[in-house]
This record gives C-alpha cells, sequence and structure tokens, in this order.
C-alpha cells in the first residue's frame, strides 16, 4: 500500500501522441490504481514528450528534482516509460531518487538490484584475490604491517567530508527555483522563506521544519544572500 511523498511522470514518444494524450491515459489509470487507498499525497506530476532511447529528458530532470525536494518516491506506469537503458536506470539508482512502476511494483529493484549483484560479484572477486594473494605472501614469511586498527584516515574524512558538501550543494540547487518562486510571490526575509517551504512540506536537510538558520545557510551555499 502507498504512503508518504510521491511524484507522478508520464511520457509518450511521438508529438502526435503528445497532442492527442494517446496512451497517456493508461498511464495515469495505471499510476492511479498503484496509489490506491493508503497515505499518500502527490506532491507534483510532469509529463514529456520524448523517445525513451534518450536520457537528456528535461521534464524527468524536474520530477527528479522534486522528489529529492519532497523527499519523495517518483511513480511510473511502466518501467519503460523511463528509459531502456540499464546504465540510466543505474544513474536514477545512484541519484538517490526512489521510484516505482505502478504495473510491477519491484521491477525498479529487481531490475537495478540484478545489475547491482553483478557489479557487487565483480568486487567480490576482486576481494578474494587481493585475500588470496596476501595470504600466499604470509605463507612465504613477508610480514604484513600496517595499523590494523581500523582508524579513519585524514584523507578519509576529508573523502567524506567532500561528499558531504556535493550533497548540500546538489540541495541548495535544487531549492534555488523554488527560493526564488517564494521571493517573487514576496517572502523577503528568511522567517517568511521557512514559513513558505514548510507550507509545501519540503523537508530541511536532516528532515522536519525549516528555520530561518537553515534558509540563510541554504542561501549562502548557493551564493544568495537573505534578510532576516
Amino acid at each position: 500500500m502507498a504512503d508518504g511523498n510521491h511524484v507522478t511522470y508520464f511520457r509518450v514518444s511521438t508529438a502526435r501522441q503528445g497532442r492527442s494524450g494517446l496512451g497517456l491515459e493508461a498511464q495515469r489509470t495505471a499510476v492511479d490504481a498503484y496509489l490506491n487507498g493508503g497515505n499518500w499525497r502527490v506532491v507534483a506530476t510532469f509529463k514529456e514528450v520524448e523517445s525513451g532511447k534518450r536520457s537528456d529528458r528535461p521534464e524527468l530532470e524536474k520530477a527528479l528534482q522534486a522528489c529529492r525536494l519532497y523527499g519523495a518516491r517518483l511513480v511510473i506506469a511502466k518501467l519503460d516509460r523511463l528509459s531502456r537503458d540499464a546504465h540510466f536506470l543505474l544513474g536514477l539508482e545512484k541519484a538517490g531518487v526512489d521510484f516505482v512502476a505502478a504495473d510491477m511494483p519491484t521491477a525498479n529493484r529487481l531490475t537495478v538490484g540484478i545489475m547491482a549483484m553483478v557489479a557487487d560479484e565483480e568486487r567480490r572477486m576482486i576481494s578474494q584475490r587481493t585475500k588470496d594473494a596476501l595470504a600466499a605472501a604470509k605463507a612465504r614469511g613477508v610480514k604484513l604491517g600496517g595499523d590494523r586498527g581500523g582508524k579513519v584516515t585524514k584523507a578519509a574524512r576529508a573523502q567524506a567530508a567532500a561528499h558531504r558538501a556535493r550533497q548540500a550543494d546538489a540541495r541548495a540547487t535544487d531549492l534555488r527555483p523554488v527560493l526564488n518562486e517564494l521571493q517573487a510571490g514576496g517572502a523577503t526575509s528568511l522567517r517568511a522563506l521557512a514559513q513558505g517551504l514548510n507550507a509545501r512540506s519540503i523537508p530541511a536537510a536532516r528532515g522536519g521544519a525549516w528555520t530561518a538558520t537553515q534558509v540563510a545557510r541554504a542561501l549562502a551555499r548557493d551564493g544568495a544572500t537573505g534578510r532576516t
């Protein structure tokens, strides 16, 4: 049973289908059937007229951005409405956006999971070869030194900090269009912007409600300034 925030995405392959609505109604029916019941909310809906062979689809990018903003799941009617390109599907997984196909709710995880299993098996084989080489070296009397205490190195901490910074930058970029819209509507203070984000049910970076301080940080990261 569906629950939480959702973003719906519909795609047709030709301009003629887009004008006539051919195919869209069936997709909407499938998505409505999936969402039937439960405690859910559709926060945004996007429609695109584009070939499934292409991955540069602006409406899908907007849909993914909305998913990140609202912490929502992307809902489509059929898996082929996203793409027939396995690499593109893996890109969705890396983007951190959860998605589901209404005609087979487990298809998304199954498809991406199979590809992930292949990659995981390759990593396992590399790890096993490394362990075998170390065991052989140890058998020859080679001393395997180094601190084995599992201490976090400076490089690892720096890498983690850089990853968090990239995530925060991406979050600020996603927020910019919404903040611009709120400011254009008269929300000129940090407090008003926070209230506007909360009214739209957009969660703060770590969940929960927005505060003026959090908005100020988001604006500063995006290279903007706000007034209290």
